[in-house]
């Protein structure tokens, strides 16, 4: 598997998030938000993460 395998586990998490959250979103603008957050989503999932820790 090599390289790859963390490429399609990004993958999978990126389309499992933009469906969480844009079939979440109430308005247009949410789901836009929903967007930026399914892009990032690791970033807030190592952040919490390290909340719990600290």
């Amino acid at each position: 598997m090599g390289k790859n395998g963390s490429g399609a586990i990004y993958g999978l998490g990126l389309i499992g998030a933009l469906v969480y959250y844009i079939g979440h979103a109430a308005t247009f603008w949410a789901g836009v938000l929903g967007l930026l957050k399914a892009i990032v989503w690791p970033a807030m999932l190592v952040y919490g993460l390290l909340g719990l820790l600290g």
